[in-house]
C-alpha cells in the first residue's frame, strides 16, 4: 500500500472524479488485489494492479450511479412531470408560434415557402420532400440552406425564433 497507494487513488478518482469516494475505493482495490493474489502469474505487476484498479473503480461507480437511480425525491417528480395545466399551457403557447409563423411564412418567396413549409410545418423529412416535388435530395438541401439565409437577411431574429 505504501508503494502504489498515491497511484491506485489517482486511478479511482480518474474513474470516479470524487475524493472521497476515490479513498474507499482505494481500500477496496486493495483488498481485492490482496484476494487476487493467488491468481498473480509474476508479468507485470504494475499493469496487473492497474487493470483491477481499473475494473474495480468502474464498477463501484455503476454501483453509485444505480443507488442514485434508486434515490428519488417525489417532489423532483413532480417537477419532471408536470401538471396537466402547464401542459396545456405549453401546447397553447407553441399553437400561437406556430400561427405566427405559419403568417410569417405567407411572406417567402413561393420556392422559399414550399420547402420551409414542407420541412418545419409539416415535418417531412429530405427524402419526403425530394419524393414530392421530384429534385434530388441535395437539391432540397440547398433550397433549405437558401431559404434560411432569406429569413436570416430579411426578419429580425425575435420574429422567427
Amino acid at each position: 500500500m505504501k508503494a502504489y497507494g498515491t497511484y491506485v487513488f489517482r486511478i479511482a478518482y480518474s474513474v470516479l472524479h470524487d475524493a472521497n469516494e476515490a479513498e474507499d475505493a482505494s481500500q477496496e482495490i486493495f483488498l481485492q488485489i490482496y484476494k487476487s493474489l493467488p491468481g498473480y502469474r509474476n508479468e507485470g505487476f504494475k499493469t496487473w494492479l492497474t487493470r483491477i484498479a481499473i475494473h474495480k473503480s468502474i464498477d463501484l461507480k455503476r454501483k453509485r450511479d444505480r443507488r442514485k437511480e434508486e434515490q428519488w425525491d417525489p417532489a423532483e417528480v413532480l417537477h419532471i412531470a408536470p401538471v396537466q395545466e402547464d401542459d396545456t399551457l405549453q401546447q397553447l403557447m407553441h399553437e400561437e408560434r406556430k400561427l405566427r409563423l405559419r403568417s410569417r411564412i405567407k411572406e417567402l418567396p413561393p420556392g422559399h415557402r414550399d420547402i420551409i413549409t414542407a420541412f418545419y410545418l409539416e415535418g417531412k423529412s429530405y427524402d419526403e420532400i425530394a419524393a414530392e416535388y421530384s429534385i434530388a435530395v441535395k437539391s432540397v438541401e440547398s433550397r433549405l440552406y437558401r431559404a434560411r439565409s432569406w429569413i436570416r437577411e430579411h426578419w429580425k431574429e425575435e420574429e422567427w425564433r
